[in-house]
């Protein structure tokens, strides 16, 4: 049996993963005013990154259409797996949904597809990919590798840190007296995905502090991270992210580690500056 990947832009997948199977990211659509961005391989983080920094709007991102995903479950492998941004965040999985329904009606059980609601983001998504091809090349059956991925996504741990809460303030999440308040004082929240949804953890003065607090508290309560992959996303910081991956590798063992620059969506929301951690 073979298999392909399939996700939504918001997952980076590693180059590794790309090697070993085929790997198909299907396009959310970022808008910044009058400018609209298609999040595919001609994205442009630095010119992205400037147009939100000079923009006095709201951007915004919408989810692919059901269309976009059919057109991606196309193909000649038996097996299709679906990683989608979190259901609570975002229309994705519920359009990678009704493509899988509509392929079927028209294709009937040409190829097994099953959708997983990542219940995360960026890093989170690449560890869903990772975690199924995993399971591939051990021999699960295609029900198993369903099974333990669910098990593995209500498992994981996803945190996040941004330098800039200016995107929440134009979308409205973050009022403008909070927003210079924590601007003032250089207030940083340490966020975290809790079933999807994004809960605050921590509120720490500067972005180091905020880092090393998030490194503490993500780990805890976590008995053992050597079977365990740690993933730290990143927007144009790498410098910063190797700084906590040093922070992280004091404090724990994993099975393996990775630093991934985020792509449209990812850097939409992230921020310049902003990191996110999973595993």
């Amino acid at each position: 049996m073979s298999i392909r990947i399939v996700a939504d832009s918001c997952c980076e997948y590693p180059e590794e993963l790309k090697n070993e199977v085929k790997c198909v990211n299907v396009p959310l659509i970022l808008t910044v005013d009058d400018r609209t961005v298609v999040d595919d391989e001609s994205f442009d983080q630095k010119e992205f990154l400037a147009l939100i920094a000079d923009s006095k709007g709201v951007p915004r991102s919408a989810c692919p259409s059901p269309e976009r995903y059919m057109s991606a479950y196309e193909g000649d492998e038996d097996w299709v797996f679906v990683v989608t941004l979190s259901a609570a965040l975002s229309g994705s999985y519920n359009a990678a949904v009704l493509a899988k329904d509509l392929f079927e009606e028209e294709h009937g059980d040409a190829r097994k597809i099953h959708v997983f609601d990542s219940k995360t983001a960026s890093g989170g998504e690449a560890q869903v990919a990772l975690k199924v091809n995993e399971l591939y090349r051990q021999g699960k059956d295609f029900d198993s590798i369903v099974e333990e991925t669910e098990a593995f996504i209500d498992g994981m741990s996803t945190y996040f840190v941004l330098e800039s809460l200016e995107v929440f303030r134009k979308n409205g999440r973050l009022s403008n007296t909070k927003a210079f308040a924590a601007n003032i004082l250089s207030l940083k929240p340490v966020c975290k995905g809790v079933n999807g949804v994004i809960e605050p953890a921590s509120i720490q003065r500067g972005i180091k502090n905020a880092l090393k607090k998030m490194v503490e508290i993500s780990l805890e309560g976590i008995k053992d991270t050597r079977d365990r992959i740690l993933i730290i996303n990143h927007c144009n910081c790498y410098e910063r992210a190797a700084a906590v991956l040093s922070d992280f590798i004091a404090k724990a063992e994993f099975k393996a580690t990775l630093i991934l620059d985020t792509a449209g969506v990812s850097s939409l929301y992230a921020s310049d500056g902003g990191i996110i951690v999973t595993f």
